[in-house]
């Protein structure tokens, strides 16, 4: 089968087919998702090297438990060892073994199969389709921060950074009732949130100078020096973006204002299921454009271009 590999520099090959083990099962990728963090891994995130892609959708081809065989289906990343006390609480995604699809210790998504823990998976509903059920990984992520934060409607959330995840972000807050703000950088993106309802700017100065709650979701370690400054006394500042290479910030704000700060990664896939299946975000208007597998050199490139959205990539895996 042909996969897209990372080993210091980002190449699509062949490579054997995967062979499930007992517990897992085999997936034809369908759909696969061009992430920031992907991006991130090229230049050095993480350390990996291998088959990149975290975010799919596909069909189970194999299966020790065959009702699972020929669903369609979406996979959590994150695969724990099942016995220590982060596992044991359902916290597989802060196992201290644990291994990442497409980012730690396992070969990821990006390839026309691919095999995951039965436990991982969920069932793609029929009304949903796989341009949808592609997002469920990072909608999962923008879900995430209603685990961790008590969402109170009306309050005022400022999202900073118009990437993907800003902008499913952006639309979960509103959903839960917030007044949300989007500050970005691409006019094109910012258009989109205007018609979800959301405000949308270029311009820090037409904002409020504070918000209770800020969330940082640029991808980019500047944007956390303004996060801290965006956040009022006491507020709250959720803290979304990974990248390769190290922060140099001034904390004394933080302290100095007593800001309650929240790092915030992966999350469950069910909230975000239920969203996708009632219709509540729009994600297909995140697609910018499909590629081939065998294109995905050009794939990544168009990715890390300005004001460019989702890229997905399609297998002739059928």
């Amino acid at each position: 089968m042909i996969a897209v590999k990372y080993d210091g520099r980002l190449q699509v090959q062949e490579v054997p087919m995967p062979r499930p083990q007992s517990h897992e099962a085999l997936i034809r990728v369908k759909l696969a998702g061009i992430c920031n963090t992907d991006i991130e891994i090229i230049r050095g995130y993480m350390g990996f090297t291998g088959i990149l892609g975290h975010e799919f959708v596909g069909v189970v081809e194999a299966c020790e438990d065959a009702t699972w065989i020929g669903r369609r289906v979406v996979g959590e990343i994150n695969i724990g060892c099942d016995r220590c006390s982060a596992c044991l609480k359902g916290l597989q995604r802060h196992c201290p073994h644990r291994s990442v699809l497409g980012i730690l210790n396992k070969d990821g998504a990006m390839a026309e199969y691919v095999t995951l823990p039965v436990k991982n998976l969920h069932a793609v509903p029929d009304s949903v389709s796989d341009q949808q059920a592609v997002f469920t990984e990072p909608l999962a992520a923008a879900c995430e921060i209603a685990e961790q934060v008590h969402l109170q409607p009306g309050t005022e959330a400022l999202v900073i950074g118009d990437g993907k995840l800003g902008l499913l972000i952006a639309q979960v807050l509103k959903h839960f009732g917030l007044r949300v703000s989007l500050l970005g950088k691409h006019e094109n993106k910012l258009q989109l949130a205007r018609k979800w309802g959301i405000i949308a700017t270029m311009d820090e100065k037409t904002l409020d100078p504070h918000f209770p709650m800020v969330v940082e979701a640029t991808g980019s370690p500047s944007a956390f020096d303004l996060a801290i400054r965006k956040t009022q006394p006491r507020g709250k500042m959720i803290l979304k973006s990974t990248y390769a290479g190290n922060l140099t910030t001034n904390l004394a704000p933080v302290v100095i204002h007593e800001i309650e700060v929240v790092g915030s990664r992966c999350g469950r896939f069910e909230p975000a299921m239920e969203l996708l299946r009632g219709g509540y975000i729009d994600v297909i208007s995140l697609i910018t454009e499909r590629f081939p597998l065998e294109k995905a050199a050009a794939a990544f490139e168009k990715a890390q271009m300005p004001g460019v959205l989702k890229i997905l990539l399609e297998t002739n895996s059928e």
